[in-house]
């Protein structure tokens, strides 16, 4: 297993030799050196486009890498925070094995009170093919599970402690395989969405698609399936609004999936009303809400009050209610996803590393609000 290097303290590990443990001490010291001359070193910074961004950032904002593994992109996606136990799961993003194979890996991040990582678990081995986007899910994790040749792509539920058990919600519609199940996110009645884009079938290791790319909403209390969204390229991130009166899609089309990038296609988030007929919600009045201006909006969420965060080529942007683009969290490489941890917080998956983004703390992620 590579090792993941902290900011802080040497950090205990599961099933470490003396030697690995020594040369990771080693490694945590070079990056706490190098932490302290992070605007110089990594030329983080924040970009204002309107003055409302300072309310957001308050008067001392920060950006800090917080974990780095220069082996493998280890911090791709996810970033499902459980507040009641300080524990941050990610999945890498895609690991050629020696063997010609496709692995995706997912980590345990257990931080303690002081938001400093007491301890990573790389490799928990549950049984989740290829991990994707993932959720805060009845005391565990709802993850997307890609698939692969031989195991479909489903939403497979994970409990948060070892042997983690994992329980398949989901695995088709209505007979028929899903794609590649890319992000999900949970509606509080209960209801769980989710996209299913074609990046599997494109990147190798998924059958010839079966379905269009499509946006789903799954009743878990009746086990209804439907479709509630199309004609995308590729549907990626997903989230509501904090009245879930709007739901945002990211396409992600102009990024084909197979190493082609295709800037006349689609870097757009999509806004969608909420609206209910016969006591079932619909999606209508599609909108274009955004479009990145570098790179991809992979990762979406929503603060309390509606702005909306997204993860781009250069970091996270973030657009007002009214998609004005308000500023920009600049971090080097761009951000595939992250996830709100505290008031104030974010913790940003970008790739290599895992970066600590601190602000105002009256802001809060809409799905802290539960």
């Amino acid at each position: 297993m590579p090792d993941i290097v902290a900011d802080d303290a040497l950090l205990p590990r599961y099933s470490r030799s003396e030697n690995l443990n020594h040369r990771f001490s080693q490694q945590i010291r070079r990056v706490s050196k190098t932490s302290s001359l992070t605007g110089s070193l990594f030329n983080m910074s924040f970009q204002h486009f309107h003055p409302a961004f300072q309310d957001i950032l308050g008067p001392n904002p920060e950006i800090k890498p917080h974990l780095e593994n220069t082996i493998y992109p280890f911090a791709h996606e996810a970033g499902v925070y459980i507040a009641s136990k300080s524990q941050l799961f990610i999945t890498s993003n895609r690991i050629h094995t020696n063997d010609g194979e496709q692995r995706i890996q997912i980590s345990k991040i257990q931080l303690d009170k002081n938001d400093r990582t007491i301890c990573t678990q790389e490799e928990i081995h549950p049984d989740i093919p290829m991990a994707n986007g993932g959720v805060n899910h009845q005391d565990g994790v709802l993850f997307c599970s890609q698939g692969t040749h031989d195991r479909p792509s489903s939403l497979i539920h994970m409990e948060t402690d070892a042997p983690y058990k994992c329980t398949t919600i989901i695995d088709s519609f209505h007979g028929r395989q899903f794609n590649s199940l890319n992000d999900v996110v949970i509606h509080s009645d209960g209801s769980i969405w989710f996209t299913d884009p074609i990046y599997g079938f494109k990147q190798g290791f998924r059958p010839t698609p079966q379905l269009p790319a499509q946006v789903y909403r799954y009743d878990p209390s009746t086990k209804s399936i439907r479709v509630v969204a199309d004609s995308f390229g590729r549907p990626n991130g997903i989230c509501f609004s904090p009245d879930e009166k709007t739901v945002y899609i990211t396409d992600t089309d102009s990024v084909q999936g197979d190493g082609t990038v295709d800037l006349y296609r689609p870097s757009t988030v999509y806004a969608f009303d909420v609206v209910h007929y016969h006591e079932q919600p619909f999606l209508t009045n599609r909108r274009v809400f955004a479009m990145a201006d570098n790179g991809i909006p992979d990762g979406i969420k929503c603060d309390l009050q509606g702005n909306v965060y997204s993860g781009c080529g250069d970091g996270i942007h973030v657009w007002s209610p009214g998609s004005v683009l308000l500023g920009k969290m600049i971090i080097p490489g761009g951000v595939a996803n992250f996830c709100f941890e505290h008031p104030g917080k974010i913790l940003a998956l970008n790739e290599t590393r895992l970066w600590r983004v601190s602000f105002d703390p009256s802001v809060r992620g809409a799905l802290l609000r539960l």
